[in-house]
């Protein structure tokens, strides 16, 4: 067989051809006297490319201080700082209610007294302190979510209804996944220890820690059981998605080490992935065991107990057992 490198008689040699020489800029931009000045060169050249001029809307945004950041970028920010609001309250809340409960052995129903003036006290305080902060975290995921999903049909060109059926959504995360079954819990928790007590009194200055141990120890057993199981699901997820959220603030997750996919990177992934994991379940385990001191308290006597049980007669279907 002959070398792939002979050259064949029946074809023609192959003659190497020097590429022709091509004008560095289109023939419009060079129109003109040769004598022309750089100035003249300039504008021709700027004629044939456009400055990309700016929406009047970003300049007027410029011009007013704001960036020409997208909504994402908004949004972003908005879901993590609220969230540093409500960690504060949260934080003192927990301390009160389930810390000091814990390591202290006189009442547990005054410490909530410590912080309750500086955020009911003053009428604006707590939708600014707690109700805001907690809107603006659970508007902003559910936009930054609805975001994703709209570029992800965008980039593989759904155009009908019938398309969008047939692409999924974005994944959603493990700590997502809990804040959005924290919601309901969190709700519940709004509406026994803050509604109820507003709608019966005009406000929840009567409440105290032995509420809570007075309203599980009433009713069937089914409804204490089931208490007490709403209570523990609230604080494990909260527990876990207030520590895995931290986590990511502080990029302490382990999808964000450096080099993941090397050995190294796998093992300090998986150590981060244990160690957030450690705190969490040390964070749920102290507010347990405080919560549980309170629960212990049982049904409370005197006046203040038969207030308790006018509350609970406006639950419906509490009132036959109270």
């Amino acid at each position: 067989m002959a070398s792939l490198h002979q050259s064949d008689s029946r074809t023609p040699d192959l003659k190497v051809l020097e590429p022709s020489p091509v004008d560095e800029w289109p023939p419009e931009c060079n129109n003109g006297n040769d004598n022309d000045n750089d100035n003249d060169k300039q504008k021709r050249i700027d004629d044939y490319f456009p400055s990309q001029e700016r929406p009047q809307l970003a300049r007027s945004a410029t011009a007013l201080g704001l960036s020409n950041h997208g909504a994402p970028y908004y949004l972003v920010r908005a879901h993590r700082y609220s969230s540093y609001i409500f960690t504060a309250f949260l934080t003192a809340h927990i301390t009160n209610t389930s810390i000091l409960p814990l390591t202290t052995s006189s009442s547990a129903s005054k410490y909530l007294l410590l912080t309750r003036p500086y955020y009911q006290s003053w009428p604006i305080a707590e939708p600014l302190i707690i109700i805001a902060p907690l809107a603006v975290h659970l508007a902003s995921g559910i936009a930054l979510r609805l975001h994703r999903r709209r570029v992800l049909l965008k980039n593989l060109g759904a155009e009908t209804r019938k398309d969008r059926k047939t692409i999924a959504w974005p994944k959603l995360s493990g700590t997502s996944a809990l804040g959005y079954l924290a919601v309901p819990l969190v709700l519940g928790h709004v509406a026994v220890n803050r509604i109820l007590p507003w709608v019966v009194d005009g406000g929840s200055s009567q409440i105290a820690l032995d509420w809570v141990g007075h309203g599980l120890s009433v009713g069937p057993a089914w409804y204490k059981i089931a208490g007490r199981v709403a209570y523990a699901a609230l604080v494990g997820t909260m527990g876990f998605h207030v520590v895995w959220g931290w986590a990511q603030w502080l990029g302490y997750k382990p999808d964000q080490v450096q080099g993941v996919q090397t050995a190294e990177g796998v093992k300090s992934a998986k150590r981060r992935w244990w160690g957030v994991n450690g705190v969490s379940i040390a964070v749920v385990a102290v507010w347990l065991a405080g919560g549980s001191v309170v629960m212990r308290g049982g049904r409370v006597a005197g006046w203040v107990g038969r207030h308790y049980d006018d509350l609970l007669k406006r639950v419906p279907f509490l009132e036959a057992y109270v």
